[in-house]
């Protein structure tokens, strides 16, 4: 009975454990939309204008088709945030959201460009 009991407990902590590790991951996601999305918005639309051109007229509709491709998935938005040097690795370690990035990138691996 002892054992059974036991076996309950560390499934519990293993379940409460699992729901902690959850919502540090919700709270990462949260944070891609709260504070990186409109600083890679902010990004695109001021690269696209540095680089309008006859040839490459970024005109509104560019703008927008960018930035709803960029922004459509976190992981594409943590992925333009890296790649536009707006954050680096360090930031993902210092704030300890390293292994909640790559697992954002294994789930939507499928949406990356």
């Amino acid at each position: 009975m002892e054992i059974i009991a036991l076996l309950a407990l560390l499934a519990l902590l293993w379940l409460i454990w699992q729901l902690v590790k959850a919502k540090r991951f919700t709270r990462f996601k949260q944070l891609i939309d709260r504070e990186l999305k409109s600083q890679v918005i902010d990004n695109i639309i001021a690269e696209l204008e540095e680089t309008r051109s006859d040839v490459y007229p970024n005109n509104a509709c560019h703008q927008e088709a960018t930035i709803a491709f960029w922004t459509q998935y976190k992981s594409r938005i943590l992925h333009a945030a890296l790649q536009r040097e707006i954050i680096d690795q360090q930031w993902l370690k210092d704030s300890g959201n390293l292994r909640n990035a790559q697992h954002l990138f294994h789930v939507e691996r499928q949406y990356l460009p």
